[in-house]
């Protein structure tokens, strides 16, 4: 696996303000020390969980889909996914979803537990973590095995937006899908949950914007049945369906 160099501390104080709403609610600190408190422990290096073996989004990564038993079972799930097309875009914005990275969105794994969404899945995904001085919440070291590329990123704060939290559902493809209709407190529930959510490298997410499976995929190929199968389970678990041509995508990924 290739690794990235060691994130460099610095910046202009206007870039750490541009990138607030990459991090969160917190703030942006240099302290690289360990928490005084207990927290979440890093996974074990290479530790990445199958989407078929977590239903609930509550272990780390995302583990590729072998073996034809799994494979079977990852295309009966894209197969059972229901079809239409895409609706407009009309009215969508990202506070239709909830103020980003809330700890209130109840009905999800990790909601109020006192540290927002952000932070939970950098202490699910991350190895070696390392939190600001004094808490067991915030973030500011760690290293990331990054599913889409298949690298693995050393990550500091001071450069938040090396690793972005994708929403393997993009909010806004849900809403052109039928959440537009939703209560706000189900798509609060969308954007915060774990089982939507993977830390990535930041190029990577940003490439891939409200994609479906047919106009992008991860780069790297071991991994595409595995995020078709993470697509399927949260179009299944939202009842979202999603456009032909994504389906067809999903099935050829897990040889369908």
């Amino acid at each position: 696996m290739r690794r990235h160099g060691r994130i460099r501390i610095g910046g202009a104080v206007a870039a750490v303000l541009a990138l607030a709403l990459v991090t969160g609610c917190e703030g942006v600190e240099g302290d690289n020390a360990p928490a005084s408190g207990g927290g979440a422990e890093a996974p074990a290096a290479g530790h990445a969980a199958s989407p078929l073996n977590n239903p609930d989004g509550t272990e780390p990564g995302l583990a590729p889909v072998t073996g034809d038993g799994p494979r079977t079972k990852a295309r009966d799930l894209v197969d059972g996914l229901r079809t239409k097309g895409r609706g407009p875009k009309t009215g969508y914005d990202r506070d239709e979803f909830g103020y980003a990275w809330m700890d209130t969105a109840d009905g999800v794994p990790f909601a109020r537990n006192g540290c927002d969404t952000r932070n939970d899945l950098l202490k699910r995904d991350g190895q070696d973590v390392r939190f600001k001085s004094g808490s067991d919440c915030v973030v500011v070291a760690m290293t990331l095995d990054d599913p889409y590329t298949g690298t693995s990123i050393e990550w500091r704060k001071q450069k938040a937006s090396e690793v972005q939290i994708d929403h393997v559902v993009p909010l806004s493809y849900s809403w052109q899908m039928g959440s537009s209709r939703w209560p706000e407190k189900k798509r609060e529930q969308l954007a915060n949950d774990p089982l939507n959510l993977l830390p990535v490298e930041g190029g990577a997410n940003s490439a891939k914007r409200d994609s479906g499976p047919a106009s992008w995929l991860p780069p790297d190929k071991s991994i595409r049945c595995a995020y078709a199968v993470r697509f399927a389970q949260v179009a299944t678990k939202y009842e979202l369906a999603v456009t032909t041509a994504d389906r067809e995508a999903m099935q050829r990924q897990c040889g369908g």
